[in-house]
């Protein structure tokens, strides 16, 4: 597993007043093959789940992978961490299904040919290669968000974070991206209002006023969430 550390990160951010603080001075060695955050709503669980491959940047305190730091060496740390977003029309931007997926294979297949190959087989992975040649905007939720988790793995990073990736899904659909991030071979961090996916993982963090609460196993984490939300 790789090693993801925060140490003594703060995290603001601008108001017209001045500024806020979004996430209070953290340090954290994260090493566990499954993590989730949890939370209400502004609690800072995203912005923590963001940090990890740069796309929110520390005001001060240093974020790395392995011997990485996520402020120097982003472009490495992002292709090693990838990034699943709530609402997958944020990752989604290629008009087909296929060429999609095709796109996150730029890098490691030249032609297109191969990039075509390479994509049908990652989509039969995961169940989509008839939907191959369909517009991703005529797909359901759930075949939206799987498709934007093909996308990420089909770059083979080492690290997969998900935010909040079953909020928008009907009970069926969380069930079938929950199973499929649970199944995973990579390190999975997974921010979520799931609880009970959240306490299928090895370690919980209680994010609450851009603070850790608890910070534990998962199930002894989720309790003691649980308890304070009657």
């Amino acid at each position: 597993m790789s090693t993801l550390r925060l140490d003594r990160v703060v995290v603001t951010a601008p108001t017209v007043e001045g500024e806020i603080t979004i996430l209070r001075e953290t340090s954290l060695t994260l090493t566990e093959q499954r993590i989730a955050l949890v939370g209400p709503n502004g609690s800072g669980k995203s912005t923590l789940a963001r940090l990890l491959n740069g796309l929110v940047s520390p005001a001060s305190g240093r974020v790395t992978l392995d011997d990485l730091d996520v402020a120097t060496d982003g472009r490495e740390v992002r292709r090693r961490v990838g990034f699943m977003f709530t609402d997958p029309s944020s990752q989604l931007i290629m008009p087909t299904v296929v060429e999609d997926v095709m796109l996150s294979l730029r890098r490691t297949h030249r032609s297109a040919r191969e990039r075509r190959e390479a994509a049908m087989g990652v989509l039969a992975t995961y169940g989509l290669q008839g939907l191959a040649d369909r517009s991703v905007h005529a797909l359901s939720g759930g075949q939206r968000q799987l498709l934007a988790l093909a996308g990420v793995l089909a770059c083979e990073p080492e690290v997969v974070v998900a935010d909040e990736p079953t909020t928008l899904l009907d009970l069926a659909n969380a069930r079938r991206v929950g199973d499929l991030l649970m199944s995973l071979p990579q390190q999975v961090v997974v921010c979520t209002h799931d609880l009970d996916l959240a306490e299928r993982c090895d370690r919980a963090l209680w994010i609450e006023d851009g603070a850790v609460r608890h910070d534990g196993p998962a199930a002894a984490t989720v309790a003691a969430y649980r308890a304070s939300v009657g």
